[in-house]
């Protein structure tokens, strides 16, 4: 009985040791990948203003934003939010015709 004990013991401590590396991996893989979409790189763009129109790619590589949870207007119908070279930019989403472009880095997250 003893030796089972030992046995168990042992490869316990096994199991642990081994997986102690995989979880903190994980967790810096996670927060790594946070890290880049928490970080944006601002780009002024002189002809993204109210009125203006949003190139067809650039909105197309911007990220849809949650208008709610980054404290912004809530969009009237057929616009959405995006952000884009550190911008958030609410236009039309058939047209591109711009209503708002708020600098994100100013913005709470």
């Amino acid at each position: 009985m003893k030796a089972f004990a030992q046995t168990a013991v042992i490869a316990t401590l096994a199991l642990t040791l081994t997986a102690v590396p995989v979880f903190a991996q994980d967790h810096h893989d996670d927060q790594h990948h946070q890290d880049q979409r928490d970080h944006h790189h601002y780009v002024h763009h002189n002809d993204w203003r109210r009125g203006g129109h949003i190139d067809h790619g650039d909105w197309d590589r911007g990220e849809h934003v949650d208008w709610h949870s980054r404290h912004l207007r809530r969009p009237p119908r057929g616009y959405e939010w995006r952000e884009v070279d550190g911008n958030y930019v609410m236009a039309a989403v058939a047209t591109g015709i711009i209503a708002s472009v708020i600098i994100a880095s100013s913005q709470p997250h």
